[in-house]
């Protein structure tokens, strides 16, 4: 049985679908903090379990029978995702769940200037810790996050930016089609497993290809932190907000997004989509 967190939500929701595409809805749990976000999965068959990170004491009735589970990573405001995280080991353990898999990031790193990598990095080192088999999902960073981070370049025609650098920028849908695969493989995959598209492009080139697009020329403008920060708050961004997405930029720089890998490509059996593809879909909603 495998049972998934976070299934409310756009990532594992979409892997959860996919399970259904795969496995018998009576082989798959997901557990929800409001469970009545969940019925379109009770309606299909797929038991539904209330539970939630920050009330641990739910857990281990919510994760039990699972010989695998999938905890997403937290993203609540105002608390230690860490120690959140840590109750949702401690319950798994608990629970007696023959595999933990974890939705991490490629950029996982305990010295990154992006706060999540350092959480995905804490947390791995805590599922190594546990005594039991794990194995965490390396997406690479989502692409639909060029939506707020190209800033208005449609408008403007230029890409401003604090910091250049290569990422392998991933489709989320990719992200989740491939979560699927490896929590249906015949071989479990152990520990770090890298879920990238095959290419990092540089923002300029993104700003090529956004050039290619519109038909007429995309600049990039790489900015001072300080001047970017302050015209971001300007336009009425968040300072909060604002300084935790330098930090996308500044781990760009250091190039600690730049590595793709042939894993995803070979559990989609196809090419995952690219840049292109995301800004062509960004165009036709806009």
């Amino acid at each position: 049985m495998i049972v998934l967190t976070g299934a409310t939500g756009a990532l594992n929701g979409a892997t959860a679908q996919h399970l259904l595409d795969r496995l018998p809805a009576e082989e798959l749990v997901v557990v929800a903090r409001d469970v009545t976000r969940a019925a379109h999965f009770a309606d299909r068959g797929v038991r539904v379990r209330p539970g939630d990170y920050a009330h641990p004491e739910s857990l281990p009735d919510a994760f039990a029978g699972a010989d695998q589970l999938l905890l997403v990573s937290s993203n609540d405001q105002g608390v230690d995702p860490v120690e959140l995280h840590r109750a949702a080991i401690d319950a798994a353990v608990t629970a007696g769940v023959g595999r933990i898999l974890y939705t991490s990031h490629q950029g996982a790193a305990a010295e990154s200037p992006f706060a999540p990598a350092r959480t995905h990095a804490a947390t791995e080192e805590l599922l190594a810790a546990a005594g039991i088999p794990w194995t965490a999902l390396r997406n690479g960073f989502y692409a639909h996050s060029l939506q707020f981070l190209l800033g208005p370049w449609q408008q403007t025609g230029v890409i401003a930016v604090p910091g250049e650098g290569p990422v392998s920028w991933t489709a989320r849908e990719d992200a989740a089609q491939g979560a699927a695969a490896v929590l249906t493989a015949p071989t479990p995959y152990e520990g770090p497993v890298t879920l990238t598209a095959t290419e990092a492009p540089t923002f300029e080139r993104i700003a090529a290809i956004a050039s290619e697009l519109v038909d007429r020329r995309i600049d990039l403008r790489v900015v001072d932190p300080e001047e970017w920060i302050a015209a971001a708050i300007q336009a009425g961004q968040p300072e909060g907000r604002v300084r935790f997405m330098l930090g996308v930029y500044q781990a760009a720089e250091r190039g600690l997004f730049a590595g793709t890998d042939p894993t995803l490509r070979m559990l989609l059996g196809r090419e995952p989509r690219t840049v292109r593809s995301q800004l062509e879909e960004l165009l036709a909603r806009s």
